[in-house]
């Protein structure tokens, strides 16, 4: 684990890029790493994550940027401007069940191929899908997600990088943070080895590939 400017971790992510960016209507995003992202004008980007929050706030500066091609997400009914590029074919969009979406994550974090859900069956959300039958209920098999750079937002990271995060603002972050290539991480505040308890650590510190040091 690595102790990085936000500059030079940002530089290290390519045009075109997937990323998995934690957070849930901006809350728990980091913000500092979106920022930056669209200070050096990261284009083409491929964004999962639960939503793209509203404009002007959390994934919805990338979007307002114009920076990304596809989200996959299970809402963005939130963002008017998310709605706008879609419509007008500007980006293009996969909405996806939130909690299909959270299990296809967390198996790409575990190695798993994929999850089997009842959810969509019967739907249009079945087609194109392989089904899978099991003690006679019928399920849609949901492939695993994984991202070149899970983009993480915690409240204390230590210099090991050990994870803990505050209240709601834990929801995606946890889960993306085992699922990227490149695990990056923005915290507000950085604390010495120790000081998080044990029991504390929510994310430890083998998944995480770099900290961004705080100004």
């Amino acid at each position: 684990m690595r102790t990085i400017s936000v500059k030079d971790a940002v530089a290290m992510i390519p045009e075109g890029a997937t990323l998995m960016i934690g957070g849930f209507m901006g809350v728990g995003t980091p913000e500092r790493i979106i920022d930056e992202l669209v200070r050096q004008e990261k284009r083409n980007l491929t964004v999962i994550a639960n939503d793209t929050a509203l404009p002007g706030q959390g994934i919805g500066k990338l979007v307002d940027a114009g920076l990304v091609r596809k989200t996959i997400a299970s809402h963005i009914g939130l963002n008017p401007v998310t709605q706008r590029q879609m419509i007008e074919k500007k980006m293009e969009v996969d909405l996806i069940p939130q909690g299909t979406l959270i299990e296809r994550i967390r198996a790409g974090g575990y190695g798993l191929g994929g999850v089997l859900t009842p959810t969509g069956v019967g739907t249009v959300v079945e087609e194109g899908k392989q089904k899978a039958e099991v003690n006679g209920k019928s399920y849609l098999i949901e492939t695993a997600l994984r991202a070149d750079f899970a983009l993480v937002g915690a409240f204390l990271a230590d210099y090991l990088g050990n994870l803990s995060y505050a209240l709601t603002a834990r929801n995606f972050n946890p889960v993306i943070a085992m699922a990227g290539e490149t695990t990056i991480v923005a915290a507000e505040h950085i604390v010495p080895v120790g000081l998080i308890a044990p029991d504390h650590v929510i994310t430890p510190a083998p998944l995480v590939d770099y900290i961004i040091a705080n100004p």
